[in-house]
């Protein structure tokens, strides 16, 4: 959470798009900027449980697969709107899906069941597999840049991560010319991660906020 926090406060510095994998080395939950605590910690068994910088459901990580976006504000993508970028990046995994011989689809319309839960029901343009949502994400819009977290649970689809990951590489190359460099994060990038870490994410006084 805290490097995806730094990745958008530095976005404009950055000047470029910044596509994170990343996993959990403990099974945890992350829940959405704006929900409450105290209503969380009931939905869920797993800990710890973690405040997200972005809105949105809470979300299990378990053994999904997590990835964050981070924009300029220079980019095409931080003028969409919030809608239509929710719909652009489950497009870019169903291509990533599709190049791996997995069909799925975009949720044409909302069906939650339970308020609140992520992967409880879907919403509106969701990635569905065989009617059940396997991907979501949540978005948070700056000054100074664009961050999407998202995550994909595998469930049953018998694919590899790497292999989606390498997908969703070789879809934006082809479908956006995107040309892929390693990021090396610099001292003021660490550094500020660091902070976040140990001042807001570390703290039950964030994560118990509302």
């Amino acid at each position: 959470m805290a490097l995806d926090d730094a990745l958008l406060q530095a976005a404009a510095r950055l000047g470029r798009p910044i596509l994170r994998f990343y996993g959990w080395i403990e099974p945890a939950a992350s829940f959405g900027y704006f929900q409450r605590y105290a209503q969380v910690e009931q939905m869920t068994q797993l800990r710890p449980l973690v405040r997200r910088p972005t809105g949105g459901g809470l979300v299990p990580h378990e053994a999904d697969w997590t990835y964050s976006l981070a924009f300029p504000p220079s980019d095409d993508w931080y003028s969409l709107s919030a809608t239509n970028s929710y719909r652009r990046v489950h497009e870019w995994i169903r291509a990533a899906f599709a190049r791996l011989d997995l069909p799925t689809e975009l949720a044409p319309a909302c069906s939650k069941t339970l308020p609140g839960q992520c992967f409880q029901g879907h919403e509106m343009f969701d990635l569905l597999w065989h009617g059940q949502k396997i991907a979501g994400a949540a978005q948070r819009r700056t000054r100074d840049g664009l961050l999407i977290q998202g995550s994909v649970q595998p469930g049953q689809l018998s694919r590899a991560r790497p292999d989606w990951q390498k997908a969703m590489c070789d879809v934006a190359g082809l479908e956006q010319g995107a040309r892929w460099v390693p990021l090396e994060p610099d001292a003021s990038l660490d550094d500020r991660t660091r902070e976040l870490a140990r001042q807001k994410y570390s703290q039950a006084s964030y994560n118990r906020k509302r």
